[in-house]
Parts: structure tokens; sequence; C-alpha cells
């Protein structure tokens, strides 16, 4: 025998489970728990990206070591230029205008590293 919340549209269903959590987190006062909770997410968040760069890192750094010297200085500048970037906007945040700057920083950097390591295994 199917229920109403099994016949139900399940993008209905996901969003009234996303209410009855929003109203439990009203009801309770529970806002400063779920602020704590965000903070320790994003930090987890950006702890797993840097593990997974370093992992990157790590497999390849022989081949890199092979690259010209100044591919090297472009790829390791670009990757801290970013990292740069992004703690900036962690510790200070972005608004308005200072976001599409700090998009813009990432892609460049992004497209930098990319040629980069195109460049260095082009073989003709």
């Amino acid at each position: 025998m199917k229920t109403f919340f099994s016949r139900m549209n399940p993008t209905v269903r996901g969003f009234l489970i996303i209410l009855v959590v929003v109203a439990a987190i009203v009801l309770l006062q529970l806002e400063a728990t779920l602020t704590a909770l965000l903070i320790l997410a994003r930090i987890a968040f950006v702890l797993a990206i840097a593990f997974f760069i370093y992992l990157m890192w790590r497999e390849r750094r022989e081949e890199i070591a092979a690259w010209s010297n100044r591919g090297r200085i472009v790829f390791y500048g670009a990757a801290v230029l970013a990292v740069a970037d992004l703690g900036a906007d962690w510790y200070g945040g972005a608004h308005g205008l200072q976001i599409l700057a700090f998009i813009g920083v990432l892609v460049l950097c992004g497209l930098a590293m990319w040629r980069t390591w195109r460049d260095q295994h082009t073989y003709v």
C-alpha cells in the first residue's frame, strides 16, 4: 500500500523535508549551532581541497621538475596566487565587484596553470 508521501512528486517531497528542517531549527532556536556547523563544514571543505591538491602534486612532482624553469615558476606562481586569493576571500569576504575580481583571479590562475601544463606536454 502506497502512502501519501511515496506518491508525492520527489521535488515537492524534498522541499517539504527542507521546510521541516528549517522549522525545527527556528523553533528550537539552533541558529548559533547551525552557524558553528557551517563554519566547521567550510574549514573541512578547504582542508579536503588542499589534501586533494597535495595528492595530485605528489603524484606528478617528478614530471613538473622536468619542466622548464619558466614553466615551473608560472605554474607554482599561479597556484600560490590562487591560494592567496582564496585566503583573502575567506578572511575578508568579497562583496559587490570584489566578487568579480575574486572569480577573475581564480579563472586566470587556472588558465595560466592549464596553459603551462599544455605547453609542457606539446611534443612538436
